[in-house]
Protein backbone atom coordinates (compact mmCIF):
# COMPACT_ATOMS: atom_id res chain seq x y z
CA UNK A 1 0.00 0.00 0.00
CA UNK A 2 1.30 3.66 -0.88
CA UNK A 3 1.28 5.89 2.47
CA UNK A 4 0.37 9.87 0.98
CA UNK A 5 2.01 12.29 3.07
CA UNK A 6 -0.36 14.57 3.63
CA UNK A 7 1.39 17.31 5.67
CA UNK A 8 2.82 19.59 3.80
CA UNK A 9 4.61 21.33 6.87
CA UNK A 10 8.15 21.90 5.31
CA UNK A 11 11.59 21.54 7.37
CA UNK A 12 13.17 24.85 7.89
CA UNK A 13 16.83 24.71 7.73
CA UNK A 14 18.45 28.22 8.60
CA UNK A 15 22.34 29.19 8.37
CA UNK A 16 24.20 30.66 11.08
CA UNK A 17 27.69 31.51 11.53
CA UNK A 18 29.31 31.59 15.16
CA UNK A 19 32.42 32.77 16.38
CA UNK A 20 35.39 29.70 16.81
CA UNK A 21 39.06 29.54 17.85
CA UNK A 22 41.19 28.49 15.44
CA UNK A 23 44.33 26.42 16.41
CA UNK A 24 47.28 25.99 13.63
CA UNK A 25 49.73 23.12 14.85
CA UNK A 26 52.91 22.76 14.12
CA UNK A 27 55.26 20.03 13.90
CA UNK A 28 56.49 18.37 16.22
CA UNK A 29 53.17 18.06 18.30
CA UNK A 30 55.06 17.81 21.42
CA UNK A 31 56.38 21.09 21.53
CA UNK A 32 53.35 22.58 20.10
CA UNK A 33 51.31 21.05 22.75
CA UNK A 34 53.61 22.02 25.09
CA UNK A 35 53.31 25.37 23.85
CA UNK A 36 49.12 25.38 24.53
CA UNK A 37 49.35 23.48 27.98
CA UNK A 38 51.08 26.93 28.90
CA UNK A 39 48.76 29.11 27.02
CA UNK A 40 46.25 27.38 29.01
CA UNK A 41 47.46 28.00 32.02
CA UNK A 42 48.08 31.42 31.70
CA UNK A 43 44.76 31.79 30.71
CA UNK A 44 42.60 29.41 32.73
CA UNK A 45 39.32 28.80 31.37
CA UNK A 46 40.47 30.28 27.58
CA UNK A 47 38.91 27.11 25.40
CA UNK A 48 36.27 25.87 28.48
CA UNK A 49 33.43 24.87 26.28
CA UNK A 50 34.62 27.24 23.00
CA UNK A 51 34.19 26.13 19.72
CA UNK A 52 37.92 25.14 17.92
CA UNK A 53 38.69 25.14 14.24
CA UNK A 54 41.80 22.71 13.49
CA UNK A 55 43.88 24.92 10.50
CA UNK A 56 46.15 21.84 8.85
CA UNK A 57 46.89 24.02 5.97
CA UNK A 58 50.28 23.19 4.48
CA UNK A 59 50.69 20.31 7.23
CA UNK A 60 52.54 17.73 6.43
CA UNK A 61 50.63 14.55 8.34
CA UNK A 62 49.05 11.48 8.30
CA UNK A 63 45.56 9.94 9.25
CA UNK A 64 47.64 8.04 12.36
CA UNK A 65 48.93 11.62 13.75
CA UNK A 66 45.63 13.33 13.11
CA UNK A 67 43.88 11.10 14.89
CA UNK A 68 46.45 11.11 17.72
CA UNK A 69 46.75 14.59 17.98
CA UNK A 70 42.86 15.29 18.07
CA UNK A 71 42.98 12.56 21.13
CA UNK A 72 45.38 14.43 22.54
CA UNK A 73 43.25 18.16 22.67
CA UNK A 74 40.12 16.00 23.80
CA UNK A 75 42.68 15.25 26.89
CA UNK A 76 42.73 18.81 27.44
CA UNK A 77 39.12 19.76 27.19
CA UNK A 78 39.85 21.45 23.62
CA UNK A 79 36.72 20.46 21.47
CA UNK A 80 37.28 20.51 17.82
CA UNK A 81 34.29 21.24 15.84
CA UNK A 82 36.28 21.41 12.57
CA UNK A 83 39.19 20.77 10.20
CA UNK A 84 40.20 23.20 7.77
CA UNK A 85 43.06 22.91 5.19
CA UNK A 86 42.89 19.08 5.67
CA UNK A 87 43.36 16.40 3.02
CA UNK A 88 40.23 14.40 2.17
CA UNK A 89 42.36 11.37 2.75
CA UNK A 90 42.71 12.67 5.96
CA UNK A 91 39.02 12.84 7.17
CA UNK A 92 36.35 10.11 7.95
CA UNK A 93 34.15 8.59 9.84
CA UNK A 94 34.56 9.43 13.62
CA UNK A 95 36.47 12.62 12.40
CA UNK A 96 35.21 16.29 12.70
CA UNK A 97 33.78 17.73 9.39
CA UNK A 98 35.50 19.63 6.88
CA UNK A 99 35.62 23.12 7.14
CA UNK A 100 36.27 26.22 4.46
CA UNK A 101 35.54 29.91 3.85
CA UNK A 102 35.88 31.10 7.40
CA UNK A 103 36.54 34.52 7.88
CA UNK A 104 39.40 35.92 10.11
CA UNK A 105 39.91 37.91 13.29
CA UNK A 106 42.46 38.63 15.37
CA UNK A 107 45.21 36.26 16.03
CA UNK A 108 46.65 34.94 19.28
CA UNK A 109 50.00 34.31 19.16
CA UNK A 110 52.24 32.55 21.59
CA UNK A 111 55.88 33.83 20.95
CA UNK A 112 58.80 31.32 21.39
CA UNK A 113 61.26 33.50 23.94
CA UNK A 114 64.80 34.24 23.26
CA UNK A 115 67.34 31.25 22.76
CA UNK A 116 69.05 29.84 25.75
CA UNK A 117 72.63 27.53 26.33
CA UNK A 118 72.04 24.30 24.79
CA UNK A 119 73.14 22.92 28.31
CA UNK A 120 69.92 25.19 29.84
CA UNK A 121 66.50 24.36 30.39
CA UNK A 122 64.26 25.54 27.52
CA UNK A 123 62.38 28.67 28.72
CA UNK A 124 58.69 28.87 28.95
CA UNK A 125 57.19 30.58 25.85
CA UNK A 126 55.87 34.02 26.10
CA UNK A 127 52.68 35.45 25.70
CA UNK A 128 52.90 39.20 24.27
CA UNK A 129 50.65 41.30 25.54
CA UNK A 130 48.66 43.53 22.88
CA UNK A 131 48.49 47.07 22.68
CA UNK A 132 45.86 48.92 24.65
CA UNK A 133 42.71 49.26 22.47
CA UNK A 134 39.07 49.06 23.10
CA UNK A 135 35.68 48.47 21.90
CA UNK A 136 31.61 49.10 22.92
CA UNK A 137 29.27 47.15 22.25
CA UNK A 138 25.98 48.96 23.13
CA UNK A 139 23.69 46.06 23.52
CA UNK A 140 23.26 42.95 25.60
CA UNK A 141 25.36 39.79 24.68
CA UNK A 142 22.95 37.23 24.91
CA UNK A 143 23.25 33.29 25.89
CA UNK A 144 25.42 31.89 23.51
CA UNK A 145 27.55 34.92 22.02
CA UNK A 146 31.29 35.42 22.68
CA UNK A 147 32.73 38.62 22.63
CA UNK A 148 36.81 38.25 22.19
CA UNK A 149 38.78 41.15 21.86
CA UNK A 150 42.45 40.29 22.53
CA UNK A 151 43.52 43.37 21.76
CA UNK A 152 42.48 45.69 24.74
CA UNK A 153 39.33 46.36 27.11
CA UNK A 154 35.70 46.04 26.62
CA UNK A 155 32.97 47.73 27.21
CA UNK A 156 29.22 46.12 27.53
CA UNK A 157 26.30 48.81 27.43
CA UNK A 158 23.92 46.27 28.67
CA UNK A 159 24.03 43.06 30.62
CA UNK A 160 26.33 39.69 29.70
CA UNK A 161 23.49 36.78 29.97
CA UNK A 162 24.48 33.27 31.39
CA UNK A 163 25.87 31.14 29.05
CA UNK A 164 27.48 33.96 27.11
CA UNK A 165 31.02 35.55 27.79
CA UNK A 166 33.31 38.32 27.36
CA UNK A 167 37.16 37.79 26.93
CA UNK A 168 39.40 41.24 26.51
CA UNK A 169 43.40 41.39 26.68
CA UNK A 170 42.38 44.18 28.72
CA UNK A 171 40.16 45.12 31.27
CA UNK A 172 36.31 43.95 30.80
CA UNK A 173 33.64 46.61 31.68
CA UNK A 174 29.80 45.84 32.05
CA UNK A 175 27.18 48.46 32.76
CA UNK A 176 24.76 45.95 33.53
CA UNK A 177 24.50 42.48 34.89
CA UNK A 178 27.22 39.80 34.51
CA UNK A 179 25.86 36.85 34.58
CA UNK A 180 28.03 34.36 32.34
CA UNK A 181 31.77 34.43 31.73
CA UNK A 182 33.99 37.40 32.44
CA UNK A 183 37.92 36.70 31.22
CA UNK A 184 40.22 40.12 31.58
CA UNK A 185 43.87 40.20 30.64
CA UNK A 186 43.23 36.90 28.64
CA UNK A 187 47.10 36.72 27.08
CA UNK A 188 49.13 37.81 30.01
CA UNK A 189 47.61 41.37 31.73
CA UNK A 190 48.16 41.24 35.55
CA UNK A 191 46.72 44.81 36.26
CA UNK A 192 43.48 44.42 34.02
CA UNK A 193 40.43 44.61 35.94
CA UNK A 194 36.57 43.23 35.51
CA UNK A 195 33.84 45.71 36.86
CA UNK A 196 29.91 44.88 36.69
CA UNK A 197 26.70 46.86 38.21
CA UNK A 198 25.53 43.42 39.43
CA UNK A 199 27.69 40.86 39.91
CA UNK A 200 26.20 37.28 39.11
CA UNK A 201 28.71 35.59 37.21
CA UNK A 202 29.35 31.58 36.14
CA UNK A 203 33.36 32.48 36.08
CA UNK A 204 35.46 35.69 36.11
CA UNK A 205 39.40 35.48 35.40
CA UNK A 206 42.16 37.68 35.56
CA UNK A 207 45.09 37.05 33.73
CA UNK A 208 44.66 33.04 33.88
CA UNK A 209 43.57 32.97 37.69
CA UNK A 210 39.98 32.56 37.42
CA UNK A 211 36.93 32.21 40.34
CA UNK A 212 33.83 30.48 39.99
CA UNK A 213 30.43 31.04 40.48
CA UNK A 214 30.39 28.71 44.34
CA UNK A 215 33.65 30.47 44.96
CA UNK A 216 32.62 33.96 44.99
CA UNK A 217 31.66 36.15 48.16
CA UNK A 218 27.95 35.66 49.15
CA UNK A 219 27.73 39.39 50.22
CA UNK A 220 28.56 40.61 46.41
CA UNK A 221 26.40 38.68 44.34
CA UNK A 222 23.98 41.44 42.78
CA UNK A 223 26.33 43.73 44.15
CA UNK A 224 28.07 46.41 41.86
CA UNK A 225 31.54 45.12 41.73
CA UNK A 226 35.17 45.48 40.70
CA UNK A 227 37.56 42.53 40.75
CA UNK A 228 41.54 42.32 40.29
CA UNK A 229 44.68 40.32 40.76
CA UNK A 230 46.59 40.67 43.72
CA UNK A 231 49.08 37.89 44.54
CA UNK A 232 47.81 35.71 42.30
CA UNK A 233 44.40 35.82 43.69
CA UNK A 234 41.25 37.76 42.65
CA UNK A 235 40.32 40.42 44.72
CA UNK A 236 36.52 41.67 45.02
CA UNK A 237 35.20 44.83 46.80
CA UNK A 238 31.86 46.68 45.88
CA UNK A 239 31.54 49.82 43.46
CA UNK A 240 29.83 52.57 45.55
Amino acid sequence: MTKVLTDARSIRIKGRSFLAVMLSPDLPFDDWLARLDDLAARSAGFFLGRPVVLDLSDLQIDKPQLKELIAELAKRNVSIMGIEGARPSLLGSGMPPALKGGRSASDIEVQASEPVEASSKPAAPEIRPATTQSIVIREPVRSGQSVIFPEGDVTIVGSVASGAEVIAGGSVHIYGALRGRAMAGSIGNASARIFCRKLEAELVAIDGVYKMAEDMAPNLRGQAVQLWLEDDAIMAEKLS
